[in-house]
């Protein structure tokens, strides 16, 4: 039997790429924020378990006592589940354990009193119980954690106590699939109280393709203090969806600062039982705004009619997808760039052209996508007088030199 650290999730981030200035920087430096959430998923936990146990030795009580925790946490999960609370044997137990979280303990030389929490693998318990353990969950929720606290409104700027509570909450019992951003790197300048204001839904579908979320919850809190040390009295409320709606509201008060962190663990309790409920209710469905834009479908190209322009577009086969082609051109000076772009902006099938690479008064790279593939592109170009090399998807383009009669001699008249 051994004592499990609680694992900690590691957030990754998609960054966009932008220019940092030493501003910005100073904005998200510093060690001073970030609480990692504990990554509870996968197992089924029994808090508030009661033991007290006497042993020959201080060692000898804690484990009886951790021992008797795990009987009768696994007595309350198997009666929750619908198992019927039989007993299993204590080897079976220590497989099926995975943490033994200590709320309160008192170690005496012969006695250990204590209030623990027992982790239990989600996996290995449904196969004991003979039950379906993968229950249906909603869909990804971003979590914004705003407390107010002295009139200022925060979130990732600090670490705050707020943002430990649910950084502590163990989602794995919540039908509510949680995503709790850890407040390092980009989410104090993204996620911010402001932004909690705004219901623009533009930028709030970036930001939730950023986490990966579908919709947004913001709990909030605001604690107010009687006097330096006194009681204090937590005004919570679950908010949701870019409109920042309220759904429900509650108030909690403990006798001392001392408190708070109960306070707020009890708070993200309630407030997840509010959502729950919100989301058995159908109260939780995302905003349809939220979601991309459906894609335009496709559509059937028509038969070329004759001009030149749609049978350059048409050439080939039809492609299943579109193509990149790099396409090298001289750039002289700077009309140059633009002229050479517009034109193969104009060729038809091209979605965009680029210069990625610029070099003026040498040879400059412009990145072309084009659903007609390279070949169509070839041709289309070489129609519009220029000159052509290469091949794939690497091409070389040159003005076709101006083509001038040669000088004919003089006609030579016969004096009549």
């Amino acid at each position: 039997m051994r004592r499990s650290s609680a694992p900690f999730a590691v957030a990754a981030f998609a960054v966009a790429a932008v220019a940092v200035t030493p501003a910005t920087v100073a904005q998200i430096e510093g060690s001073g924020r970030g609480v990692a959430p504990v990554d509870s998923a996968g197992a089924f936990e029994v808090a508030g378990v009661t033991v007290d146990v006497a042993a020959g030795s201080a060692e000898a009580a804690r484990l009886g006592g951790w021992r008797l925790a795990q009987r009768k946490a696994w007595v309350q999960l198997s009666r929750r589940l619908g198992g019927g609370g039989g007993l299993v044997s204590d080897g079976t137990l220590d497989q099926l354990v995975s943490g033994i979280v200590v709320e309160n303990e008192q170690i005496g030389p012969t006695r250990y009193i204590a209030r623990l929490g027992v982790l239990f693998d989600r996996g290995r318990t449904g196969s004991v119980l003979g039950i379906v353990t993968s229950a249906g969950r909603s869909t990804p929720m971003l979590v914004i954690p705003v407390i107010w606290s002295g009139g200022v409104g925060q979130v990732f700027e600090q670490r705050t106590p707020w943002q430990e509570a649910w950084a502590r909450f163990r989602t794995g019992n919540s039908a509510v699939d949680y995503i709790r951003p850890a407040g390092t790197g980009v989410d104090p300048l993204l996620l911010n109280a402001g932004q909690t204001r705004r219901p623009g839904r533009g930028w709030w579908r970036t930001i939730l393709d950023q986490y990966g979320a579908s919709d947004v919850l913001i709990p909030t809190v605001r604690l107010t203090r009687q006097y330096p040390g006194g009681p204090v009295i937590g005004a919570f409320e679950a908010r949701h969806g870019p409109d920042n709606d309220v759904i429900g509201r509650f108030l909690l008060r403990v006798g001392t600062s001392a408190g708070v962190p109960q306070l707020l663990d009890t708070g993200v309790q309630r407030l997840d039982a509010i959502y729950q409920q919100a989301l058995r209710s159908g109260r939780l469905e995302p905003d349809v705004a939220l979601s991309p834009p459906p894609r335009p479908e496709a559509t059937e190209t028509p038969a070329p009619t004759g001009d030149l322009d749609t049978i350059m577009a048409n050439l080939g086969a039809p492609t299943a997808g579109s193509a990149t082609v790099t396409i090298q051109f001289d750039t002289p000076g700077t009309a140059s760039v633009a002229n050479t772009e517009a034109l193969v902006r104009a060729i038809p099938g091209v979605r965009s052209a680029a210069t990625t690479s610029l070099a003026l008064g040498g040879v400059s790279l412009m990145r072309v996508v084009t659903d007609g593939g390279a070949a169509a592109l070839t041709a289309a170009l070489e129609a519009r007088g220029y000159q052509v090399q290469g091949a794939g998807d690497t091409l070389r383009i040159r003005r076709a030199p101006q083509v001038t009669p040669p000088d004919l001699p003089a006609e030579s008249q016969t004096a009549g």
